[in-house]
């Protein structure tokens, strides 16, 4: 049903309605008045009326390749007055996704090229922009870790204990958040080429890693190789699974494959987070009270990259409550 929800399909359906019905008088008229203007009287030589045959209609096969004509020119013409529209909406997805996509081609009608230019435009403008922002951030975040430097140095000359560590401390969450914002920043100028990827392969190794590290986690589940970016999606698993054992401890990760999409649950059974906060915890720097602090090592910029990865792979991620407590992280990529 959504087939006919298109533009095309509107305008294909609209034209044959109207040829159709056109078809359909023009055929009773010609059955009642025939093809042409009637007949004037004619008389022969002795005056006598000559009769005329009566009103010719058009015959059926005529008028069954008249009619498939005519259907064959309404989907030419539906589908040509639809195209501009079509590439809009797919320039639009591919821009929604990556930055530096391709332009829109400027051909077809004036109409057209003029809107194909101004798209052309605002995604210029919407890049420079981005790219602007992303230096100036990083130029920030790069300049603030050589005073910061100084400043943990200078701190060793502090005679009071308790002062110098909670100083050392405060340098030490600072010099992490440059950090992580550095790390954001690149993770979104990163743009990496679509491949079929071991989704599987990537979890264990992951899990691996984190058991030599002495970490409490598992997996279970399989999963066929999918079209992903490799980096980001290892980004979005990596911060999941970090911020599932430094905060829920011992933690599962179930793989679950079907013929239409990939579902990865990251488990943990840790003190999980209110229903009203899941959606807030992907915004940049927010941390939950309680359950996420300075000691915990988090600046809150894990579930926001992680967010940001899922969603360059036309992917989704939510939180929901685990069975028994604790939180559970979603991610749903669609099969292609």
């Amino acid at each position: 049903m959504q087939g006919t929800s298109t533009l095309f399909a509107r305008l294909f359906g609209m034209s044959m309605v109207a040829i159709v019905v056109a078809h359909v008088v023009a055929y009773f008229w010609f059955q009642k008045y025939g093809m042409g203007p009637p007949h004037s009287p004619t008389l022969d030589e002795s005056g006598r009326l000559i009769a005329h045959p009566p009103p010719n209609t058009p015959p059926m096969a005529f008028l069954v390749i008249q009619f498939i004509s005519i259907i064959a020119v309404a989907w030419w013409g539906a589908r040509l007055l639809s195209r501009p529209i079509r590439q809009f909406s797919e320039a639009a997805e591919r821009l929604s996704e990556n930055l530096d996509s391709e332009p829109l081609e400027e051909t077809g009608p004036r109409e057209s090229r003029q809107a194909a230019h101004i798209f052309n435009r605002m995604q210029q403008r919407i890049r420079q922009q981005v790219r602007q922002r992303s230096q100036m951030l990083g130029a920030v975040s790069h300049d603030l870790r050589t005073p910061l430097s100084r400043m943990k140095l200078r701190i060793e000359q502090v005679d009071d204990l308790k002062l110098q560590s909670q100083m050392r401390q405060d340098l030490d969450d600072m010099i992490s958040m440059l950090d992580a914002t550095l790390s954001y920043l690149h993770e979104q100028r990163t743009c990496e080429a679509v491949q079929l990827y071991d989704v599987q392969a990537l979890v264990e190794s992951l899990c691996e890693n984190a058991q030599d590290h002495g970490d409490d986690i598992s997996t279970r589940g399989h999963c066929r190789p999918l079209l992903v970016q490799p980096i980001a999606l290892r980004s979005c698993l990596s911060n999941l699974i970090d911020n599932a054992l430094r905060y829920g401890g011992a933690t599962l990760v179930d793989l679950r494959d079907s013929a239409s999409q990939v579902t990865i649950r990251i488990i943990d059974h840790g003190p999980g987070i209110e229903a009203s906060l899941r959606e807030t915890v992907f915004e940049a720097f927010y941390r939950v009270e309680g359950s996420r602090n300075r000691n915990s090592g988090g600046v809150g910029l894990g579930m926001t990259l992680a967010r940001d990865a899922v969603m360059r792979l036309g992917g989704s991620i939510t939180l929901e409550e685990t069975p028994g407590g604790g939180l559970t992280a979603v991610v749903s990529f669609k099969r292609v």
